[in-house]
């Protein structure tokens, strides 16, 4: 992650389509974490109380001038122009509101400040208004830094090989079912993940972020699923009390329209950093952390880059270095890539044209064909 706008790209630095999908190695890298860390300025891994909140009041800030413009002129218009308001009110609102779950998401990391208790009370507040279970997502989503890129314990968007695949899978391999697939993933996909989780890791029994029982958990950390329980189900509340007194319509139109919007962002964001037909996954005879991390992908979002604190386009630096503060993990990025050349891969292609790409090339994954590296495996989509 990374803030201070959009990554400059030199033309030079501009890859073709062709660079960008060739594979990225899969042999063990020249370098270690410790060389990329020696390459980063120290203050990088500095943070800031006052910075960090800054980005919280500049968000907050522009969702309550969003919400006072939505709520005080759309009735103005009349009926057909009011819709259109409302939806792209939906959407601006989501996106700064995605920027409030970024900061959020860097407090489950603890690089908002130095103490873990500030962190902790911050992320539950934000993650809770936007209905994340906030320490329940901290763990889950913790160890999928740890296991990043590994086919056994990975914790999202855990790629399936071709004998695991429905059968119903060869039928939606092709446009309109790609169409209803990414529809499904973009709105259904954050709720049916954190209830069951879907697309995750496997386990051998049932699955829920909700629950303090689930094997996701350790026996430490299930007081801790309760507390982020009820901050969910207390913002439930609230917003049942609005809707009683506002109407439904109303709080679907202020509330749920942006989360519909954050909720689609943040699958979008996760599966196109960790779905690339360049990217390989390993199984436990060749997984390592590091090679691990690197198996992941910088994106190019353009403006949104900046609304969204640049989870975006520093991807990379943020597995390798997850308590970095996202508002030097820009600066960050430039001084590794040199380090990381071929292990690191930028993709600026537009988003919605990788979006459909990927969910066209990458079904399920298929050891290396070579046989040269047995525990590589790559994405495929031949059914």
């Amino acid at each position: 992650m990374g803030a201070g706008g959009r990554m400059p790209v030199d033309s030079k630095d501009k890859k073709s389509q062709e660079e960008v999908l060739e594979r990225v190695p899969v042999s063990k890298p020249p370098f270690t974490v410790g060389d990329i860390k020696k390459a980063i300025p120290p203050h990088c891994f500095q943070r800031s109380v006052l910075r960090s909140f800054s980005y919280v009041v500049y968000d907050l800030t522009i969702a309550s001038i969003l919400y006072y413009i939505a709520t005080n002129y759309i009735q103005l218009l009349p009926q057909p122009l009011s819709y259109v308001a409302w939806a792209i009110y939906g959407f601006v609102q989501g996106c700064f509101l995605t920027g409030v779950w970024v900061i959020a998401h860097e407090c489950g990391h603890h690089a908002f400040s130095k103490y873990q208790w500030l962190d902790d009370t911050v992320g539950l507040i934000l993650h809770s208004s936007l209905l994340v279970p906030y320490f329940s997502w901290k763990y889950s989503h913790r160890r999928h830094h740890s296991n990043t890129g590994s086919l056994e314990r990975d914790e999202v968007f855990v790629p399936k090989h071709k004998s695991e695949l429905r059968s119903f899978a060869k039928y939606l391999n092709n446009p309109p079912g790609r169409v209803l697939t990414l529809l499904v993933t973009l709105t259904l996909g954050w709720p049916l993940y954190l209830l069951f989780n879907v697309s995750g890791r496997h386990y051998e029994r049932f699955a829920c972020h909700y629950d303090p029982q689930s094997p996701i958990y350790s026996d430490r950390e299930r007081a801790q699923i309760l507390v982020s329980d009820a901050g969910v189900l207390a913002v439930t509340f609230g917003l049942y009390r609005l809707a009683a007194a506002k109407g439904l319509a109303w709080v679907l139109c202020v509330y749920g329209g942006p989360l519909l919007v954050v909720n689609g962002f943040l699958v979008l964001i996760t599966f196109l950093q960790h779905t690339h037909p360049a990217l390989p996954h390993y199984n436990s005879s060749e997984w390592d952390w590091l090679r691990g991390a690197l198996a992941t992908v910088d994106r190019d979002y353009g403006i949104l880059n900046k609304i969204m604190h640049n989870i975006t386009d520093t991807h990379v630096a943020h597995h390798l270095f997850s308590t970095m503060p996202h508002y030097h993990a820009t600066e960050a990025t430039k001084v590794i890539r040199p380090i990381l050349g071929d292990y690191y891969r930028l993709d600026d292609t537009p988003v919605f044209k990788a979006m459909w790409r990927e969910a066209k090339e990458c079904m399920y994954v298929e050891p290396d064909e070579s046989g040269k590296n047995k525990g590589v495996f790559w994405y495929n989509n031949k059914l």
